[in-house]
């Protein structure tokens, strides 16, 4: 069975949502893989797009792997960490004067490949560079001479970046540009064939992890992870194997083991609830003035982190597209949700941007596996 995996992760890394295993058992996942293995032959720049989740990166690592660069560095970037005052630095490096330089990300990527993970999250003059070094193969640094560019691009996104395009937050001509390979990633719903092998898998990984045999699906299981929609995808099947392994009694999970943690079922509406939009603003505006009267403490800043918390996710926790919708700058949005903790940052200690060293002993995609049943 075709299993695909990230490498170990560093221990100093921020949590994320990636998904850290595919497989490849349902027949739209044959057809994922072979669009990969098509894209490979190829070096112009590539694009995947799909929900959160779905293994975006993993399918990055591997048509490197597949492609002429294997072997080479592959440098994964959060561009959603990118500070957009620094963002171009740290991209694409800048002089520091007296003929020392500050080598960028893509300097690491050279020769390798640079991978942009939420690519629409970049700020206006780090898309234009970017467009110049995918156009021209070279970059201007800031405040210097010119330097050759020597590495394929690819990029994910979780949210359509035309409709970013259409709403002015991301270059067009970038985008035609990223379209070079462009690979669609279903998410794990519309992959029903690749619940089980995967869950099977996870259940060997949290086994062996606490020492003990993989725990058995019971058919009241299968049966639930089956009709399950899987919100939050692969990395959502991980955690609900995880917290399953945990609490399941002589090694074997039933329907009572699983949590989905991302479900969120829909809040029953209150007798009398408006149902038009003017009747809900109406509510919402009553409901403010209540706050305010109540004497609650800080009203202000919490109806504030509300209103971009619910944004920001219902965008899919695209910070470009948030800023869009609020009306308001993406260091703005960038700003407060740090202030909330909804996002994190890597301490200072860590390289910037979450680069990933994959590039040094840890580049490769670990290879087809045999995944027991």
């Amino acid at each position: 069975m075709r299993l695909l995996t990230l490498p170990a992760p560093e221990l100093t890394m921020p949590p994320t949502e990636r998904a850290r295993a595919l497989v490849f058992e349902d027949p739209r996942s044959h057809q994922l893989l072979q669009r990969v293995k098509q894209a490979a032959a190829s070096d112009a720049a590539a694009l995947l797009s799909g929900e959160t989740g779905t293994g975006k990166e993993i399918l990055a690592r591997h048509l490197h792997e597949l492609g002429g660069r294997r072997g080479r560095p592959f440098i994964a970037v959060s561009c959603g960490v990118l500070s957009p005052s620094l963002a171009e630095s740290e991209l694409f490096g800048h002089e520091q004067g007296a003929g020392a330089r500050k080598r960028g990300l893509i300097d690491a990527a050279q020769g390798g490949t640079l991978y942009l993970d939420e690519v629409g999250d970049l700020p206006p003059g780090a898309q234009a560079r970017l467009l110049r070094a995918l156009q021209e193969r070279d970059v201007i640094r800031a405040g210097a001479r010119r330097a050759a560019v020597d590495a394929r691009v690819i990029a994910a996104t979780s949210v359509p970046l035309e409709s970013v395009v259409a709403a002015g937050g991301f270059r067009e001509d970038l985008l035609a540009r990223l379209n070079g390979a462009h690979i669609a990633v279903p998410p794990l719903r519309e992959r029903p064939g690749d619940i089980l092998p995967l869950a099977r898998y996870f259940a060997g990984l949290y086994g062996r992890r606490l020492g003990a045999a993989p725990c058995a699906l019971a058919s009241s299981a299968v049966e639930l992870l089956l009709a399950h929609p899987w919100p939050g995808n692969i990395r959502e099947l991980e955690q609900v194997i995880h917290q399953a392994s945990l609490v399941c009694r002589a090694g074997r999970v039933t329907r009572d083991d699983l949590r989905f943690t991302s479900l969120q079922p829909k809040a029953p509406a209150l007798p009398g609830a408006p149902s038009t939009v003017d009747g809900l603003m109406a509510t919402l505006e009553a409901t403010i003035a209540a706050l305010f009267e109540s004497g609650c403490p800080n009203a202000h800043e919490r109806v504030e982190e509300i209103v971009i918390r619910a944004t920001y996710r219902r965008c899919e926790r695209n910070l470009g597209h948030t800023a869009i919708r609020l009306g308001v700058s993406r260091e703005l949005v960038r700003t407060r949700l740090l202030q909330f903790g909804e996002i994190g940052t890597p301490p200072a200690s860590e390289p910037p941007a979450s680069l990933s060293r994959t590039g040094e002993a840890r580049a490769a995609v670990k290879g087809p596996q045999t995944l027991q049943s």
